[in-house]
């Protein structure tokens, strides 16, 4: 749990970092974004509000969904395939990694790596793949996996930053941008960045959060169940 915490901090603290460095060295954006508020007949609509409100009716949604699968990995993958997303599983996880992928949820994507991952997954192959998971033979770390599942849940629900090329922009710039390369981004790749980080961020929060609860309701549970008090 210690080490879970620690993952999850150092995250948070590179995302914010790279977000304000992003921010302070291109020059012309300001922290206002563009799509935040419009007029429409005569009423002022604030959209981060209302996806705010989308996303904590998700996350509701998702605890939900989790709880009626007991938390347990094989019957959240059910769930995933009953909505129509493939599952594949795979002996080294290392094939993936070659790739630039991590096991788990996986975008749509096009090009040289859709007709990589088709290959991989034993598909027919094709230059453009629909989004999957390709998880690994044996133990996956449940925390991680619910991580990946509430990306895919908000891909599958359109919210913004949690498409592949938000995905794309969010790995360029956490690993491998240089400077040069922030002081060439443009205005749409800004936002569709700080969106991204912002939903990578939310998906950490929800499992940090779901980690302490799950946790916590455990441990009283073991007290329980041993010494007669949860106290």
């Amino acid at each position: 749990m210690d080490l879970f915490k620690k993952i999850i901090y150092f995250i948070l603290s590179v995302q914010e970092k790279i977000l304000t460095t992003k921010l302070h060295q291109t020059l012309g954006v300001k922290h206002e974004s563009k799509r935040k508020r419009f007029f429409g007949s005569g009423v002022l609509l604030n959209l981060d509000s209302l996806a705010e409100t989308e996303k904590a009716q998700m996350e509701a949604e998702l605890e939900l969904i989790l709880k009626n699968s007991d938390y347990e990995t094989d019957k959240i993958l059910d769930f995933i395939k009953n909505e129509g997303t493939k599952v594949f599983y795979i002996d080294n996880p290392a094939y993936l990694h070659s790739a630039g992928e991590n096991e788990g949820f996986i975008y749509p994507q096009k090009g040289a790596k859709a007709l990589y991952l088709s290959l991989l997954t034993k598909q027919n192959p094709s230059f453009n793949t629909s989004e999957m998971f390709i998880i690994p033979n044996g133990e996956l770390n449940k925390f991680y996996f619910i991580y990946h599942f509430y990306n895919w849940y908000a891909f599958k629900h359109g919210i913004a930053g949690i498409d592949s090329e938000g995905q794309k922009l969010l790995n360029k710039y956490l690993f491998n941008a240089s400077e040069e390369d922030f002081r060439k981004l443009q205005l749409n790749d800004i936002y569709k960045l700080k969106d991204a980080i912002k939903q990578d961020k939310s998906a950490i929060e929800f499992v940090f959060r779901l980690c302490q609860k799950v946790e916590s309701a455990k441990s009283a549970f073991d007290k329980l169940k041993n010494n007669g008090t949860s106290i």
